[in-house]
C-alpha cells in the first residue's frame, strides 16, 4: 500500500468517525426517539430493521435501517418496489426523505460501512447482479456507503430494470477507481441538499464536475 492510498484511507476513516459522531450527537439523539414513536404509532412491529448485506471484500454484515414496511416473510428476498403495498405510510416518508438510512451511521462507527461508497445490497440481489454483470464484485473493493455517486446521480431506491442496475454499477466502479476526499465531501454535501429537497419538496439543481461520465 503506497503512502497516498494510506493517507486517503486514514482521512476517509477520520471523516467517517467525525461526521458520524456529529450526526449521532446533534441529530440522532433527539430525532430517533421522535421517529421511533411515529413508527410504532403507524404500524405494529419493531422500530429497527436489520438485514444481512454484502460488504467490504464480500463479507456480510448486519445493515441497520428504520423499519419502513409491515413485518413480512419476504423482506430478505424481495426488494421494495414502486407503490409496494408492504410499505407503511410512515415508511413512505422515511424512504423519500432517506431518513430510514440514519441508523447506518452506527454501521459507519463500527467500521462496517463508510459514509460514501457503493450502496450495500442484500445478499440475494448481490448474487443475482454478479451473475448478470462480470466484475460486479469489484464494487466491494471499498466499504459500502450510506450514499454514493449512483445515488446523487438519480439511481437510488429499487432497481426495476437491467439498465438501472447497470448505471449504478458504472457509477460504483467509477468511484472505486477515482475516489478522493474531495469527491467524498461533494457527495456528502449533495446528498444533504437532496435529502432536504425531498423532505421539503424544494427543487434544487445539482451538478457534479464529472457528470460527463454519465
Amino acid at each position: 500500500m503506497d503512502n497516498r492510498l494510506r493517507s486517503f484511507l486514514f482521512l476517509k476513516r477520520a471523516i467517517d468517525i467525525l461526521f458520524s459522531l456529529i450526526i449521532t450527537l446533534l441529530i440522532l439523539s433527539w430525532l430517533m426517539p421522535i421517529l421511533a414513536i411515529l413508527i410504532k404509532l403507524d404500524s405494529r412491529g419493531p422500530v429497527f430493521f436489520k438485514q444481512k448485506r454484502t460488504g467490504f471484500k464480500g463479507k456480510t454484515f448486519n445493515c441497520f435501517k428504520l423499519r419502513t414496511m409491515q413485518v413480512n416473510k419476504a423482506a430478505n428476498d424481495l426488494q421494495a418496489a414502486l407503490n409496494d403495498p408492504r410499505i407503511t405510510r410512515m415508511g413512505r416518508f422515511l424512504r423519500v426523505s432517506n431518513l430510514d438510512e440514519l441508523p447506518q451511521f452506527i454501521n459507519v462507527l463500527i467500521g462496517q460501512m463508510s459514509i460514501v461508497g457503493p450502496r450495500p445490497h442484500m445478499i440475494k440481489d448481490s448474487e443475482y447482479f454478479a451473475d448478470m454483470f462480470p466484475g460486479y464484485y469489484n464494487r466491494y473493493l471499498v466499504k459500502p456507503g450510506i450514499t454514493g455517486l449512483a445515488q446523487i446521480n438519480g439511481f437510488r431506491g429499487p432497481t426495476p430494470n437491467t439498465r438501472s442496475i447497470y448505471k449504478r454499477l458504472q457509477w460504483d466502479l467509477y468511484y472505486v477507481e477515482h475516489a478522493t476526499i474531495g469527491m467524498d465531501v461533494r457527495i456528502i454535501l449533495l446528498t444533504a441538499i437532496e435529502t432536504l429537497r425531498e423532505a421539503l419538496k424544494v427543487k434544487v439543481i445539482k451538478k457534479m464536475p464529472f457528470s460527463r461520465y454519465r
